[in-house]
């Protein structure tokens, strides 16, 4: 006589999705009310080995979208363009990039910790420790610079401190501006709060912007062009 295989509760799985979610949520939801840069960093390089598995959680999409952004802005062959992943964490940007043919990366990241996650995954030529608007890139001439973040009530401080670095880029002529497109699901939310109108908090996204910037310094890269319109879908 054959043991009996017990199937799982879906009740019980429920559950547990359930507590897993309100788990990260708490967790994420902290990193957000941290404004102290040297605190978030220190709550970045203790989170590093469950990033990817709590964003995952949330449906965070902004690699994704990040690489919709780039692959639609430059119509060449993307093996030749030299991407730089600013704030690049553990690489998932630059995972989404290399399935794209995306084959020349280098990021940089205040984390040392997301760092060592990112060096990990084996996709990037150069890592660098580096926090943008404390001190110069360490990038080479060239290429494409590519940024995220989000656009929800908590992170708006930061937001305005990252354009008004951005815009002093593009004063100095360091940087031209090829894309801000805005997304609105982003991320699940963490609370009410952080909710985009019109959407409830149990299934409710926050909205962010992927930001595409070309080098100045040399020649422009063939077949890109600054865009004030959207991608299709986006």
């Amino acid at each position: 006589m054959g043991l009996r295989t017990r199937r799982p509760c879906p009740r019980r799985m429920a559950q547990e999705m359930d507590g897993s979610l309100s788990e990260v949520r708490a967790r994420v939801g902290a990193s957000h009310g941290i404004t102290d840069l040297a605190h978030k960093l220190h709550f970045y390089d203790r989170w590093a080995r469950d990033y990817d598995q709590d964003v995952a959680t949330l449906q965070y999409s902004a690699p994704r979208l990040a690489v919709d952004c780039l692959t639609q802005a430059l119509p060449g062959p993307p093996h030749a363009t030299l991407i730089l992943d600013v704030a690049c964490g553990t690489g998932l940007v630059a995972a989404e990039l290399q399935a794209r043919g995306f084959l020349q990366l280098h990021g940089v990241d205040g984390s040392p910790g997301m760092l060592e996650q990112a060096r990990a995954r084996g996709l990037y030529q150069h890592l660098s420790l580096c926090i943008l608007g404390q001190e110069p890139l360490p990038s080479p001439e060239g290429g494409l610079v590519c940024l995220t973040t989000r656009t929800n009530p908590s992170n708006l401080r930061y937001k305005e401190e990252l354009e008004a670095t951005l815009d002093r880029l593009e004063q100095d002529r360091e940087w031209e501006r090829l894309v801000a497109w805005t997304v609105d699901r982003w991320e699940l939310a963490t609370s009410k709060l952080e909710v985009v109108p019109g959407t409830s908090d149990s299934d409710g996204f926050i909205s962010g912007v992927v930001y595409l910037y070309r080098k100045q310094e040399v020649a422009k890269v063939e077949g890109v062009r600054p865009s004030a319109q959207p991608p299709a879908g986006l």
